[in-house]
C-alpha cells in the first residue's frame, strides 16, 4: 500500500513542509528510517535522529522547531504520536478480511453463527454456542458449550474458551489464550489427601476487551454453605 505525503496530511489535517508528492509504502522507527518509509518524532530525546534519518516522511508536532536542516518531508500535526497511531489503525483496517466457514471447521447443530463471519480450519464450536455477526474465529480455536460471543470479535489461532463463557462485542483474544479453565481449588481431607473443589463459575468479558497471547483466566470457584441451595446463576440474558 502506497500513500503520498499530501494524502497522509489530508487524512491527519496536517501541514506539509517539503515535497507533497513524495510516496511512502512502509513504516520505520526514525532511527532506522529508509527511503519510502514513514516515521514520527514525539519524544525530544530522539530529535537528533530527524537530522540524519533516511525516512521520506516524518510526522512532527506543530510546536517542533528544527535546529538544523532536515531532508525528509515533514507533516506537522497537533500530536504526532496520536497521528501515527491513527495511520496504523487506518492501514490495519484496510487489510483484506477473511470470510466464510472452512470445510474442516466443526460447528455443532445447536450452535448459532451470525452473518459475515470467518471460521478457520479445524475450529470447533460447541453445543448451544452463539457467535455474533462479523466475528473472526481463526484456525484451531475451541469454543466450549453454551459460550456466547458478541458481534465483531476476533479469536486468534489456538485460543481455548471453556463452556459457559460470555464475551461482549468487539473483543480481541490473542493466540494461545485460555479462558474459563479451572482455578486451583482443593479441600484437605487428611494430611495426604485432597478433594478437588468443582469450579462452577465462568468468565465474562465486557465490550471491547483485548487479551494478549498465552494468557490464562480461570473461572471463579463458587462456594455455598449449604450445597442444597445451589442455584443456576444466569450471568447474561440471551440477546
Amino acid at each position: 500500500m502506497e500513500f503520498t505525503a499530501a494524502t497522509i496530511a489530508g487524512f491527519l489535517k496536517g501541514e506539509i513542509e517539503g515535497n507533497p508528492d513524495i510516496k511512502v509504502n512502509t513504516i520505520a522507527k526514525i532511527e532506522e528510517g529508509q527511503i519510502g518509509a514513514l516515521s514520527f518524532l514525539a519524544n525530544p530525546k530522539y530529535e537528533h535522529y530527524i537530522y540524519e534519518t533516511k525516512s521520506s516522511v516524518v510526522l512532527v508536532n506543530k510546536s517542533f522547531v528544527p535546529a538544523a536542516k532536515i531532508d525528509a518531508t515533514l507533516i506537522r500535526v497537533e500530536n504526532s504520536y496520536e497521528a501515527f497511531a491513527s495511520l496504523l489503525r487506518l492501514v490495519d483496517q484496510a487489510r483484506p478480511r477473511k470470510k466464510g466457514i472452512h470445510p474442516t471447521a466443526i460447528i455443532e447443530a445447536t450452535a448459532k453463527v451470525g452473518s459475515d463471519v470467518f471460521i478457520g480450519p479445524y475450529a470447533y464450536i460447541g453445543e448451544n454456542c452463539v457467535v455474533g455477526d462479523g466475528c473472526s474465529i481463526y484456525p484451531q480455536v475451541y469454543i466450549g458449550d453454551n459460550t456466547k460471543i458478541g458481534n465483531n470479535c476476533t479469536i486468534n489461532p489456538g485460543v481455548k474458551i471453556y463452556h459457559d463463557c460470555l464475551l461482549g462485542e468487539g473483543c480481541i483474544i490473542h493466540a494461545g489464550t485460555v479462558l474459563g479453565s479451572d482455578g486451583f481449588g482443593f479441600a484437605p481431607q487428611s494430611e495426604s489427601e485432597f478433594m478437588k473443589i468443582p469450579q462452577l463459575g465462568n468468565v465474562i468479558l465486557e465490550d471491547h476487551v483485548e487479551i494478549g497471547a498465552n494468557v490464562t483466566i480461570w473461572q471463579p470457584r463458587l462456594e455455598f454453605q449449604d450445597p442444597q441451595k445451589l442455584e443456576k446463576i444466569v450471568c447474561l440474558a440471551d440477546k
